[in-house]
């Protein structure tokens, strides 16, 4: 497999104005563009729950009022260790922390701790409201990780939806570097799709929670993708990159090589994977 971001004419959104509806909706919809999403969704759901039920953790711990604002901890035998906080995906509107449990595995073979917040879904909420929720648990972890054994540095990271919100909570004091993956930047081609029935996105929301039209934070973040990504996720990676570059914002771009939006997450799962040793850096 090749790196799409060498040519970056196969944007879809270039043309974006001239594409039907099923156009725009395939170009976000990830689980058509792989073909085996289904089988690689159930593994890590069953390598999740088994992680969730034999490690030493937390579970469950409310953060918020909310049916959903609970977070697992994943304490290290070192309080002061680095701790990653990771913030799942699925546009915003589906999944949870539990199916993500797996990734305990990557970084807690090198001492880490993890911490994974749930936050609540569209339509039941708007994406302002996310992005506070989100906040909100990095709060709740400030006040709190002490008690439960976690007290050093946060990495943010997060995958798809979460990497935007990586992307939303970088500024946030508790975080001293942040690791985005396979993230969308710009929510303004999102609004043209599908996806919209259940966020129903404002002006007000496109223009305030797109990374990309926000000013730069000014702390190390790594943006990571997957070279097999959809083309509209690679290049809101590469021009976030660059934004971020022009404002001399530390922080790399990483392709990682034959990895599409699913199978990326085993760089993050295996304790040797790309994504393990991108974090460990960060700190």
């Amino acid at each position: 497999m090749t790196d799409i971001s060498k040519d970056k004419t196969l944007d879809p959104r270039l043309n974006w104005g001239a594409l039907s509806q099923a156009e725009r909706d395939a170009a976000y919809d990830n689980n058509a563009a792989v073909k085996n999403s289904a089988a690689l969704i159930a593994e890590r759901n069953q390598r999740s729950e088994a992680l969730r039920a034999s490690r030493k953790a937390f579970l469950d711990i409310p953060y918020g009022d909310r049916d959903r604002t609970k977070i697992d901890l994943y304490p290290a035998a070192d309080k002061a260790a680095p701790c990653l906080v990771f913030l799942h995906g699925g546009y915003w509107q589906r999944n949870s922390r539990d199916v993500f449990a797996m990734l305990v595995e990557g970084v807690a073979a090198h001492g880490w701790s993890v911490a994974i917040p749930g936050y609540s879904l569209a339509p039941e909420v708007s994406l302002t409201e996310i992005v506070k929720e989100i906040s909100q648990s990095l709060d709740w972890l400030d006040r709190n990780g002490v008690s439960y054994g976690i007290a050093g540095p946060v990495v943010l990271s997060g995958w798809s939806a979460g990497g935007h919100l990586v992307a939303m909570a970088l500024d946030h004091p508790r975080v001293a570097a942040g690791l985005a993956i396979s993230g969308v930047y710009d929510l303004a081609p999102i609004r043209d799709t599908g996806l919209n029935n259940a966020l129903k996105l404002t002006d007000r929301e496109i223009e305030t929670l797109s990374p990309l039209r926000l000013p730069v934070v000014h702390k190390r973040l790594a943006i990571a993708y997957g070279a097999a990504e959809l083309p509209a996720l690679v290049f809101d990676s590469i021009r976030l990159h660059e934004a971020r570059t022009a404002a001399n914002a530390p922080g790399g771009l990483f392709p990682i090589e034959g990895a599409n939006h699913f199978s990326i997450l085993e760089h993050l799962r295996r304790p040797d994977g790309a994504l393990v040793e991108i974090a460990r850096q960060l700190v």
